[in-house]
């Protein structure tokens, strides 16, 4: 401390002695000039004190350039004197002599010949670059204060604009709305150099999320049927952000991007084709991804389509028996199928060669299939059977998660650390009721149990759920909502006369579809229900996200009887087929002269359905053959 005061103390002393031969030498050269008269001064307005010092200027003749060079002069001898710059005094202040105002104060420019050794220029480069923010009594780096608004909110950022014009510019630096975005879920892959004003940004993602809610709760928007394959029954259907994939009793796999209007239903190829006699067997099941399409076929044969590459399938292999589960992952290329008591999982390597990862025996039929998303690694396969779950890793043998005898497991989900799923109890005779057990996949050990119902637990959506919360279907016409912290039902609601087959929930809202064909859309928080929409089959498939809707009914009968005199009518089939529906509730997709599905017809078909006349303005010409 010592030493720095006396450094200190040696940097005022020769900046006092430039400042004084500076003076002398002005002086001298005020005097040489004709008519200088240094003894008649008064005070400039705007000048007139700095931390208590009078500032002189000249009346008339020293010109701006004098004026400026006094006012730093007072300003570097407060400092030096170890004083603050102060504010302006008024009783320091006098009113001007009339005449032209003066000049504006300019920003201060560094003298001429300024070297390392001239104090004077160090000093109005360093006042040039004074950038801090008033905090009350003190000053904090631009920095330092920004760092500080970081923990605010909207609200709080809002207020803070209001106390000053520098708290103003702090308060709506774009990093700070930039993190508020990140942070909200909106725009999650944009950089901040992707847009100049990330506040109007901000406030537009939540007036669009606003317009969202509201068509949601009052079904404004469009819905659509995805087109069917022509006389022939819905087997499965899966969804994946938007894109839709579907599986017929003719072996057809058809794809649909529903997130542009005008989207078509390309087929995918099988391997086993049109050059194999006979009948094509039937889809079992269709899975989709980001990158991937699968299908599963009676005859044990698997297609896996890339979804960049085009309609040829880019592997298949074939098992020995009836394919009974099919799982794909939620990200990667891993694919996971059970037949008979075989589990296999099949998987690309680093050059991009498909190869069976792991193959495993397990004892009973498995009835679900699923593996467990964000795995580093090697794929980890969870599976249900009958009365048993099993936890499958590659190199390792099968790992019992949950085994009671005589409770069959009656549904399932998995998240990246837990799975879900409902066991069928005893009944109320030995106080064993259908319950939903969570169970975390590092451990193996049970966390909680949920519910205690007379009904067999049909569905449960655990991956898609909020944070510590699971939704659940059941026989008993109800949908329930679980805060698993707390192991409590948060809502249970009346949905559907025949019982639930298929639920999803987000933050507000649940997406509920029943085996008599309703699809119903509930206020979460409220416990009341929207609005629903009916159709002939149950509903097996439920999707959305924040702006869309998939739905799929497939029927249980894949092969109706008694429709029509000619089994290979292409109309015999139609309230039989099963019907998948498309919702769009945004706004900006929603173009008043786009064209519905169901009247767009290209009339080049060989064979079609007496009703797949498609309107058209002005009217298509139809030749008849």
């Amino acid at each position: 401390m010592a030493a720095g005061s006396s450094e200190l103390e040696l940097f005022r002393r020769r900046w006092r002695a430039e400042l004084a031969g500076a003076r002398k030498g002005k002086k001298r050269r005020r005097a040489a000039e004709p008519g200088g008269s240094p003894s008649c001064r008064e005070p400039v307005s705007g000048w007139s004190s700095c931390g208590g010092v009078p500032l002189a200027a000249p009346r008339d003749g020293g010109g701006e350039e004098e004026r400026r060079e006094a006012g730093y002069f007072a300003l570097a001898r407060s400092l030096l004197d170890g004083k603050a710059p102060g504010v302006r005094s008024r009783r320091h202040h006098r009113q001007p002599r009339p005449g032209p105002p003066p000049p504006p104060v300019q920003p201060a420019a560094e003298p001429e010949g300024g070297g390392d050794n001239d104090l004077l220029g160090q000093l109005i480069r360093d006042l040039n670059e004074i950038n801090e923010v008033p905090f009350f009594d003190i000053q904090l780096p631009y920095e330092l204060a920004l760092k500080i608004f970081q923990y605010l909110g909207r609200t709080e950022l809002g207020r803070c604009a209001q106390v000053s014009r520098t708290w103003k510019v702090l308060a709506e630096d774009e990093v700070l709305w930039y993190k508020l975005c990140q942070q909200e879920g909106y725009l999650p892959d944009a950089s901040i150099s992707d847009c100049s004003g990330w506040k109007l940004a901000l406030q537009d993602c939540r007036a669009k999320e606003r317009t969202l809610r509201t068509n949601w709760k009052n079904r404004v928007g469009a819905v659509s049927q995805l087109q069917y394959e022509l006389g022939k029954v819905l087997c499965d259907v899966h969804s994946c952000d938007g894109v839709a994939i579907a599986g017929y009793t003719s072996g057809d796999v058809r794809l649909w991007d529903t997130r542009t209007w005008d989207y078509t239903a390309p087929i995918l190829e099988p391997v086993h084709g049109s050059a194999d006699p006979g009948p094509q067997p039937h889809v079992s099941f269709v899975r989709i991804n980001s990158s991937l399409a699968v299908a599963a076929y009676e005859d044990g044969t698997v297609n896996v389509w890339s979804l960049m590459i085009g309609r040829e399938p880019i592997h298949h292999y074939q098992h020995n028996q009836r394919i009974q589960a099919l799982a794909l992952g939620l990200e990667g290329a891993a694919i996971a199928t059970a037949s008979g008591f075989q589990v296999k999982v099949e998987s690309p390597d680093d050059r991009g060669y498909w190869q069976t990862t792991a193959q495993f025996e397990i004892q009973k039929l498995v009835n679900f299939l699923h593996l467990v998303p964000d795995v580093v690694g090697s794929p980890v396969t969870i599976a249900a059977a009958e009365d048993m779950v099993y936890l499958l890793k590659a190199e390792e043998s099968c790992k019992v998660l949950h085994s009671v005898y005589g409770q069959p497991v009656t549904c399932l989900d998995v998240s990246a650390s837990e799975a879900a799923f409902g066991v069928k109890g005893f009944g109320w005779l030995l106080n064993e009721t259908n319950k939903i057990l969570l169970y975390n996949l590092e451990t193996g050990q049970c966390l909680t149990k949920l519910g205690s119902s007379l009904g067999d637990f049909t569905c449960v959506n655990l991956q898609n759920s909020p944070p510590w919360m699971l939704v659940t279907g059941n026989k008993d016409r109800r949908v329930r909502v679980y805060d698993l912290r707390r192991s409590k039902s948060l809502c249970s609601l009346y949905a559907h006369h025949l019982g639930v087959s298929a639920v999803q929930m987000d933050d507000w809202k649940i997406v509920s579809g029943g085996e008599e064909g309703l699809v119903c859309v509930w206020d979460q928080r409220m416990g009341t229900k929207l609005w629903e929409m009916h159709a002939r089959h149950p509903v097996r498939h439920i999707w959305f996200n924040t702006h869309s809707l998939i739905t799929a009914n497939i029927p249980d009968e894949k092969n109706p009887r008694g429709a029509s005199i000619m089994d290979d009518d292409l109309t015999a089939h139609r309230r039989h087929r099963g019907i998948i529906y498309a919702y769009e509730f945004s706004v900006d997709q929603l173009a008043r002269e786009s064209v519905l599905p169901i009247c767009r017809s290209s009339y080049d078909e060989v064979t079609g359905y007496n009703y797949n006349i498609g309107l058209a303005v002005p009217y298509d010409n139809i030749l008849v053959t």
